[in-house]
């Protein structure tokens, strides 16, 4: 019979819980069992050795259309990669550059010849790649890339050449010793005859970049990035080029191609559309990156309140018995709020893998609807890295000097997500990316209003943009039209009155930001300083929109759970986490009059009882998580008992 905890693990799996099943199943092999390497040859070939594994049980074959040999299940795909996490970061780090970016820009960015020759290689692991776009002076910005790929039309060639010192390919998994061949970003340099040669932005190239041996091939110099804080498995790795030679059929052409006389050609004119574009059809990368996150940090938060169930410290004074530290309230508000997150973060992530998914399988594409999860991509990587973090170090902290030990994982997590909230986007850059669609969906309208007519169109259209396309939206509005508040404490559990003051917050936040940014431009004559000016404020509008589709994605991930006793805990859980949220921002609430002085203290109040009502059931919320046994790797979870 299925218990509270099946139900709660079934409604997180979502549209996917077959494939989760099937990799928790996968990861109680031995081959997967969570180890502590610090040596790199050993790790890194510990990681490849895994990942043929993984091959051989058909893992790499759903993030690839059926038609080029794979099953066309990007859902599963990425899915699949998120759950390798639970067992070592290394492998889902190393698996993404593989299946996911560097197979991702051949399946995305190539055309039919790219793919009968590289898409099978790839998935076997017959062909190693990387996915060679950061270099030492840009990361964030791709458009500014300098390494060089210019068309020699007499040889029917382009030549790959570094330039400049900060054009080297840095930080690139796989580049230090697997990797055979580079997806390499680099400005597409080429003229018509006639023409003088000029670049035509940003575009992808396969370069081989060393033979069967291992060997760098001529032109090609590869150097290891060496011991990095975390991720042992992974070959970081750097990559010069000295005017290296390959074929005119190596550029990934899906979007533009070069003709034999070197004439540039594409079916998007707008040479930033055509940018955004193919770098848009990359965003399973970000997508991934995110949902991994997320599961580390549900693994750290398993075994800290493992731990927190059975460990006890100091005597009661009625009875003189050892207090388990979980009854402690302190320690259920380091360890339930942090519960609560995971959770509505899973419901959010499921959302989007879902979104994704139906974008990556449609036959046609709404320009809309791909900004619009580029957005949400951005804003949920950002959430969920920053949450693993925070996470992490909170189980870390709250198992004392055990959970300082190697044996017990969390500093390896620690150490592995790490990097999580500056690779695939700086999380800065891409919260800001989120505000940015945000205001773009209503700047050309307000320009020239005055302020009465922005007054009246912040009152009648803002609300209807920042809640546009949530997939819970039909949920809400039932919540909302049925809402009955008050002042009394009891309010403050009333989902309606959450979603109003998440929902209030934003649109606030959005519509001044956007009025002060009229202001800026009216005053500075620089666009940048312009957006300078109010950079702050736009970022705390991001994110305020960001926990505002997360609770809602809570809130729809109730209504999917079919079990009463289970939909009843995710209730509780919802609670606290939106209340721990308008704890953490109360001072902007009470600034802004969201909240009185007095309804601010019922806030802590109620992250309290919340934290209470759930103590009881602390083990069973991270049974929820799924977390197998066999990849919690926390050797004191044996030794307590």
């Amino acid at each position: 019979m299925a218990t509270t905890a099946d139900h709660l693990r079934t409604t997180l799996g979502g549209r996917w819980h077959d494939v989760r099943e099937k990799v928790r199943l996968d990861l109680s092999r031995p081959e997967f069992a969570p180890h502590f390497t610090p040596d790199l040859d050993a790790a890194r070939a510990t990681t490849l050795s895994q990942m043929r594994l993984l091959a051989e049980s058909g893992y790499a074959a759903d993030g690839f259309a059926v038609a080029h040999g794979g099953t066309g299940d990007v859902g599963a795909a990425v899915t699949g990669i998120e759950m390798l996490a639970m067992s070592d970061l290394s492998l889902m780090v190393k698996s993404g550059v593989q299946w996911g970016l560097f197979g991702g820009a051949i399946e995305n960015l190539g055309t039919a010849t790219h793919h009968e020759r590289y898409v099978r290689p790839t998935i076997d692991l017959d062909l190693l790649g990387c996915f060679a776009m950061t270099e030492t002076g840009h990361g964030s910005d791709v458009q500014s890339l300098e390494t060089t790929a210019t068309y020699d039309a007499y040889a029917g060639e382009f030549v790959v050449h570094s330039p400049t010192t900060s054009s080297r390919k840095d930080y690139i998994g796989g580049a230090a010793q697997h990797a055979r061949m580079a997806a390499v970003f680099a400005q597409l340099i080429t003229a018509a005859p006639g023409e003088e040669p000029e670049s035509k932005g940003v575009h992808c190239f396969l370069v081989p970049i060393r033979d069967d041996d291992g060997a760098d091939l001529p032109g090609v110099t590869t150097s290891d990035c060496g011991h990095k804080g975390g991720l042992p498995g992974v070959d970081n790795g750097r990559i010069v080029f000295d005017h290296v030679r390959i074929p005119r059929e190596n550029l990934l052409n899906r979007y533009a191609d070069v003709a034999p006389d070197g004439a540039y050609s594409s079916p998007i004119d707008s040479p930033n559309r055509r940018f955004f574009t193919m770098v848009g059809t990359l965003v399973r990368g970000r997508v991934t990156v995110g949902g991994a996150a997320g599961a580390a940090a549900r693994v750290a938060l398993d075994i800290a309140t493992r731990y927190a169930v059975q460990r006890r410290q100091f005597d009661r004074p009625d009875s003189g018995d050892e207090v388990l530290i979980m009854d402690y309230l302190v320690h259920q508000r380091r360890l339930l709020p942090l519960i609560a997150r995971s959770y509505a973060l899973h419901f959010a992530q499921n959302e989007l893998v879902t979104r994704l998914h139906e974008i990556q399988t449609a036959d046609e594409v709404d320009s809309q609807d791909q900004r619009e999860l580029e957005a949400r991509a951005a804003g949920l990587k950002a959430a969920n890295t920053w949450h693993a973090t925070r996470a992490i170090q909170e189980a870390r902290e709250a198992c004392g000097g055990a959970g300082y030990l190697t044996e017990n994982r969390l500093v390896a997590l620690k150490a592995d997500s790490d990097v999580f909230t500056t690779f695939e986007g700086d999380n800065h850059v891409l919260t800001q990316l989120v505000a940015k669609e945000l205001l773009t969906a209503y700047a050309d309208e307000v320009q020239g209003m005055s302020p009465v007519e922005w007054m009246r169109f912040a009152a009648t259209t803002v609300s209807d943009i920042v809640k546009k396309r949530t997939a819970a939206q039909q949920i809400i509005q039932t919540i909302l039209d049925t809402r009955q508040d008050n002042e009394e404490d009891g309010s403050l559990f009333n989902r309606g009155t959450q979603l109003t003051m998440f929902s209030d917050r934003e649109e606030y936040l959005l519509s001044t930001a956007a009025r002060r940014l009229q202001g800026a431009s009216k005053r500075e004559d620089d666009p940048f300083d312009a957006f300078n000016f109010v950079q702050d404020h736009v970022l705390r509008a991001a994110e305020a929109h960001i926990d505002r589709v997360v609770l809602e994605a809570f809130v729809a991930g109730i209504d999917s759970c079919e079990d009463e006793a289970a939909a009843e805990l995710l209730g509780d859980l919802c609670d606290l986490f939106a209340l721990s949220v308008i704890e953490d921002d109360k001072a902007w609430f009470i600034e802004h009059r969201h909240l009185s002085v007095e309804r601010a203290k019922a806030v802590t109040r109620g992250v309290n009882e919340r934290c209470r009502s759930l103590r009881p059931h602390a083990l069973t919320l991270v049974e929820g998580f799924g977390v197998p046994e066999s990849a919690r790797g926390a050797a004191m979870l044996d030794r307590i008992r």
